[in-house]
């Protein structure tokens, strides 16, 4: 007979609660009666059905449901050019369903014919839903289905973002909220498939968290097929394995994402090569793109007659600026009294590819909210920095309704305006970057260095010794692996 035991209650982990370590947000909550009182013990008492990750979905859904109210006018009307942009409803599902073959049965790729202007996954997944679309032709109907079950599947990535934001770190997964209510992807989050991506980092960081790197790797690499940025994480993950001298976590995770990209990018380079050589080439070739810093420049250089800027030398000077940012963000990594945690890093290595890259999408901010969540999450920062991007996002679509009309500027948002409403969301991002450079060299900062917590988004970094650390006042009291080894040899002799 096995012998009973006596049951033992599980002990949970107790949560930091917003309202009462954020003094911004706990001003919010005054007609809820003000912050969470200091008797509460959230994270040791069952919370019923009202879990935080239940309530973050519920948060999401309602996000969602607000962020396809504002494209009303378009699934009723229909995505026709300019008025798309006037009533601030574009999206880039019903334009290629229209414009590349997707509503015909084209899937990009595995047609010869066709041309795709996107990574593999990506174009996997217009195709797909195109397939699952019911009847034949480009109506209204159609397109209307199409974008549906796109902003459908959107939601379901926007959730699983949210719950692996909040999962990463146990200790804090209400800073998930900013992820499930941000004004950015409410606005954004139904112009393309960008989500996808986000939501593979999102999963890729949590396995890492987990110390599991080889699902990590495989995750950055399905995210990388998708949309290039989530192999900038492993720009972040070399910087922590030189700090801590853990290259084997670095070669495990980067080896994983390379294969898993390998697995998925392979096949289709090998059946049809141009087709898959055409996104890289596409965005060598490609001007500047919309809203960012080169495009603006253009813009004025135009206005006052000065020299544009041509393709190719955007491409040289955005490689240069991006090569300096990281060098500046690795030698910050190395030097900092205190190594720094693996989602601050990312994310000043993605907002710098944003800033200096020669296309600035309106829904690249999806690409910053769970890192800025896990970065930094300081809600008023947040805020301030989701009101220039909501003004951005408006001001980009009333300059296009002028630039694809050609209405007079007197009935149209003219270009300096738009210029300045460019100018202050890249402004907005530079400042987080420097709030975020600036908790790495102060920790005491850091809202989330508390309480003797190391990293709790680094896996096996979390808590790890410093292997090597330059000291750039006093390079000679730098900590050098050779300087160990020597020292560790003399003593032997």
């Amino acid at each position: 007979m096995q012998e009973t035991k006596p049951h033992r209650k599980q002990k949970r982990a107790r949560f930091v609660i917003p309202t009462r370590s954020d003094s911004f947000l706990a001003r919010f909550t005054e007609v809820a009666g003000g912050p969470l009182g200091r008797h509460s013990a959230p994270g040791t008492v069952s919370p019923g059905f009202f879990t935080v990750e239940r309530v973050l979905v519920i948060f999401t859904v309602l996000a969602a449901l607000l962020g396809i109210l504002l494209k009303g006018y378009c699934r009723v009307n229909g995505w026709e050019t300019p008025t798309h942009f006037y009533a601030t409803c574009y999206s880039d599902f019903p334009e290629l369903f229209r414009s590349r073959g997707l509503g015909e049965g084209v899937i990009p790729f595995f047609d010869r014919e066709s041309l795709f202007e996107y990574p593999v996954i990506m174009g996997l997944i217009a195709g797909a839903t195109a397939i699952l679309v019911p009847g034949s032709g480009l109506d209204l109907e159609r397109i209307r289905g199409y974008f549906d079950l796109n902003a459908t599947l959107v939601v379901a990535v926007w959730i699983v973002t949210v719950i692996a934001t909040a999962r990463i770190n146990r200790r804090r997964p209400w800073d998930a909220a900013m992820v499930a209510l941000a004004p950015g992807i409410v606005l954004s989050g139904f112009i393309n498939w960008d989500m996808w991506a986000v939501a593979m980092l999102a999963v890729g960081m949590y396995f890492f968290a987990r110390e599991r790197p080889v699902l990590a790797g495989v995750f950055i690499g399905l995210g990388t097929a998708t949309k290039l940025y989530p192999v900038l994480v492993l720009g972040a993950l070399l910087v922590l394995a030189l700090r801590s001298g853990k290259l084997r976590t670095f070669l495990v995770t980067a080896g994983a994402a390379a294969a898993s990209w390998l697995v998925v990018n392979l096949p289709i380079a090998l059946m049809n090569p141009a087709g898959w050589r055409y996104f890289f080439e596409f965005t060598q070739d490609r001007p500047a793109g919309f809203s960012s810093l080169w495009f603006a420049y253009n813009l004025v250089a135009e206005r006052l007659q000065w020299m544009q800027l041509q393709p190719a030398t955007i491409n040289s000077l955005a490689l240069y600026l991006f090569v300096a940012a990281c060098a500046l963000i690795a030698l910050l990594g190395l030097s900092s009294p205190r190594r720094p945690r693996l989602a601050q890093l990312t994310f000043l290595i993605v907002a710098a590819f944003i800033l200096t890259n020669k296309v600035y999408s309106p829904q690249f901010v999806l690409w910053l909210v769970p890192l800025l969540a896990l970065a930094r999450p300081r809600w008023r920062d947040f805020l301030l920095w989701q009101a220039a991007e909501a003004l951005h996002w408006g001001a980009v679509w009333m300059f296009l309704g002028q630039y694809t009309s050609g209405g007079a500027a007197q009935h149209n948002l003219d270009m300096p305006y738009y210029v300045l409403a460019v100018v202050l969301h890249m402004a907005a991002t530079a400042y987080l970057m420097v709030r975020v450079a600036w908790d790495i060299w102060d920790p005491r900062q850091d809202p989330l260095r508390a309480k003797h917590i190391d990293d709790p988004h680094g896996g096996t970094f979390d808590g790890a010794r410093d292997w090597l650390r330059l000291d750039l006042a006093r390079p000679s009291a730098s900590l050098l692996p050779w300087r160990r080894a020597e020292a560790g040899a003399g003593r032997d002799g």
